[in-house]
């Protein structure tokens, strides 16, 4: 027996039963402790993860003013000329997309594959004569067999658009193979010309559109006498048709979609045939033969041979009867040097006096004729023109004729809205703008609507 037991009076027994009871006293209270420390816990992670869900909840849900209003982002500027690596990003991005874009393109051996396996499959019936179809179910036979990127082209909607009326429900297979040929050569363009595009907007500036056609003589044979030293002259007389054309407004930028849309890159590849003809050459604005036309008149106009035209010079452009008026009216619009024209103002001067019935022609001319910048052309105007065609014509010796019969001839030839004013809209849409044109600025033109066949209508005579 213990001394602890004997002082108190407590036997063995007692003592352990007390220990016992001590040490269940302890553990309960631990238990508690601890079970109370848990429970806190529990609640305090409860709590938290109910904030963390309202506030991802709120983040999509909230429609308070402050979240109705903020636009989301939709446009990322391009890096700024001190941003070397984003500007290096993007080109390298810009290429990635390019290559794998060509990819997906036909390569001659692909198409010369289809154009096999279309004639694999050709559907022939008696009334055919040289000519081979093919029609829907061995369409979509050839579909199975072709490599995949073909098979964008074998669908029911491009089948259907090349239907011209066949008894049989057949397409040609001609008709077939030019669509697939033009398709794969407009992309495959498109993506060339997006090579030239520095900032990857969609745009060609002229610089760009310089460089894209130097890099492009060597691979026309119709070009191949062309001198280097020529070159220079060549690529600014190709790149202002399709600026004249394509950016009437004077942005100095050109979209890549409208240069492929206008055709003159069509007239520029031409020159990869072998076989043109001579006609076809003289024609074509981009030849060799063209273009040296074209610089040869601005070198026999300048007479003093500074390099740049004066208004006496441009006087005797064509048949030298362009009046007075009308060539001060042009260096008085045109910007020039030292009151002078270069070679890209003159470029610009022969488009439109070439095609003056075009409606970018018509827009540059309309400048000049538009003398009090009213956005019309009034009876005021157009006496004040045509005063310079009667001088000519009293000079000439020739019986007077009235401004007030011209005048009505004109207005009934453009049939403006306004019976009183005629505007650019009015002269394109009657489809006389050449000749009235014509009739204002140039006493050949002038003469030639007078003394026209019996079949067109005269001007009354005194």
């Amino acid at each position: 027996m213990s001394g602890i037991g004997i002082g108190i009076g407590v036997s063995e027994q007692g003592v352990k039963e007390i220990w016992d009871w001590k040490e269940g006293v302890d553990y309960r209270d631990t238990w508690y402790k601890e079970e109370f420390k848990r429970q806190g816990e529990k609640k305090k992670n409860e709590e938290l993860e109910v904030q963390v869900f309202n506030q991802v909840y709120n983040s999509f849900n909230d429609t308070s003013p402050k979240e109705k209003s903020t636009i989301p982002s939709f446009y990322i500027p391009l890096p700024k000329p001190e941003d070397i690596l984003g500007i290096k990003l993007l080109e390298e991005s810009r290429s990635r997309l390019l290559k794998n874009i060509s990819k997906d393109l036909l390569d001659n051996n692909e198409l010369k594959n289809l154009y096999t396996l279309l004639c694999e499959h050709q559907t022939l019936t008696d009334k055919d004569e040289g000519e081979k179809f093919i029609n829907y179910k061995n369409f979509l036979k050839v579909k199975e067999v072709v490599i995949q990127k073909c098979r964008k082209f074998f669908t029911a909607a491009i089948f259907a658009k090349l239907q011209q009326g066949d008894p049989d429900g057949r397409i040609s297979m001609t008709a077939f193979f030019n669509y697939v040929m033009r398709k794969t050569w407009h992309y495959q363009t498109r993506v060339g010309l997006s090579l030239y595009d520095i900032k990857g907007q969609g745009y060609l500036r002229e610089t760009d559109l310089e460089t894209y056609i130097l890099e492009l003589i060597p691979t026309l044979p119709k070009l191949e006498d062309l001198e280097e030293s020529f070159y220079n002259f060549y690529i600014c007389t190709a790149v202002r048709k399709f600026f004249f054309f394509i950016d009437p407004l004077r942005t100095r930028r050109v979209k890549i979609q409208d240069v492929l849309a206008c055709g003159f890159l069509d007239d520029l590849l031409e020159l990869r045939d072998e076989g043109l003809s001579v006609k076809k050459l003289e024609q074509n604005w981009f030849s060799a033969a063209s273009a040296l036309r074209v610089y040869g008149q601005y070198l026999h106009l300048d007479k003093d041979h500074n390099g740049i035209l004066s208004k006496e010079e441009l006087a005797a452009y064509g048949t030298g009867t362009l009046t007075s008026v009308f060539i001060e009216r042009v260096f008085q619009e045109t910007l020039t040097f030292e009151t002078q024209m270069d070679y890209k103002n003159y470029l610009d001067f022969v488009l439109a006096l070439e095609n003056k019935g075009e409606p970018q022609a018509l827009q540059y001319l309309f400048r000049f004729l538009d003398i009090k910048h009213q956005g019309y052309l009034d009876s005021f105007t157009l006496l004040y023109f045509f005063k310079a065609i009667s001088d000519e014509i009293t000079d000439s010796e020739q019986e007077p004729i009235k401004f007030e019969d011209v005048k009505d001839e004109i207005f009934d030839m453009a049939k403006p809205k306004d019976p009183c004013k005629i505007t650019l809209q009015d002269l394109i849409a009657c489809g006389q703008g050449e000749l009235i044109v014509s009739l204002l600025i140039d006493v050949n033109g002038f003469w030639s609507y007078e003394s026209r066949e019996d079949g067109g209508k005269r001007l009354e005579e005194n």
